[in-house]
């Protein structure tokens, strides 16, 4: 009985330790990731007063608040113990600035999601204009994030004018060339015969049909790529 009383005695006071002592509470907040007015902003999303014992932090919770952060791409949250919150984010990567109806630049990342708006583009990231003045839908981004991303550092320097009017048709200036590309589909193969079309140097390449490309104007007549 004596032993019984001694264990639970300690089991009690390990509890009470790790749950409601200052021992293990939290004295330090540590985010990873973002820095700037981001990482201002995720710490004052954590929301966790500094001496809340550690293993009664709710990270699920913490992880929620620092999603809402439009910033944010991802997010996990992990008790360094004996005392610190490690927050560890994954910052959104611009991969295209959309200039909407409005005359806003809104930063667009790979997935398509608008997070950001900002007073000049950041530099490298191509600048996309929506034709609409309805603005663009979810499937015109992608039908352009399609083309930014497949473009390789030698053609997206040359880059210029990329216009959204539709989710099947994204156009754009490569140099002196204006390029019809059509919508997300054929990534890959429409930039082939691109390459294959630039040396003829026409005035318009329509790689929207990658099957029956067409050329116009320039030196060189109409020309389809072998495939």
């Amino acid at each position: 009985m004596l032993w019984t009383f001694v264990a639970v005695a300690v089991v009690a006071g390990l509890a009470w330790v790790v749950l409601f002592s200052p021992v293990l509470a939290v004295r330090s907040v540590e985010v990873t990731g973002v820095s700037g007015a981001d990482r201002a902003a995720v710490t004052d999303l954590v929301r966790v007063p500094s001496g809340t014992p550690l293993a009664r932090v709710d990270v699920e919770a913490v992880e929620q608040r620092v999603r809402t952060r439009s910033t944010v791409a991802e997010v996990s949250v992990e008790r360094g113990w004996p005392s610190t919150l490690r927050v560890r984010t994954v910052s959104r990567a611009p991969a295209l600035v959309l200039r909407n109806p409005q005359g806003q630049l809104e930063v667009v990342d790979a997935t398509g999601i608008s997070y950001e708006t900002v007073r000049t583009p950041p530099p490298g990231v191509p600048l996309v204009r929506a034709a609409s003045s309805k603005g663009t839908t979810k499937e015109a981004l992608e039908a352009a994030l399609s083309m930014v991303q497949v473009l390789p550092p030698d053609l997206g320097r040359q880059v210029s004018a990329i216009e959204v009017s539709t989710a099947n048709l994204v156009s754009f200036t490569l140099g002196g060339t204006e390029v019809v590309w059509g919508g997300a589909d054929d990534a890959p193969r429409k930039l082939a015969i691109l390459r294959a079309l630039l040396p003829t140097k026409p005035e318009v390449i329509d790689v929207s049909a990658p099957d029956t490309p067409v050329t116009r104007g320039g030196p060189s007549p109409s020309a389809s790529p072998s495939r």
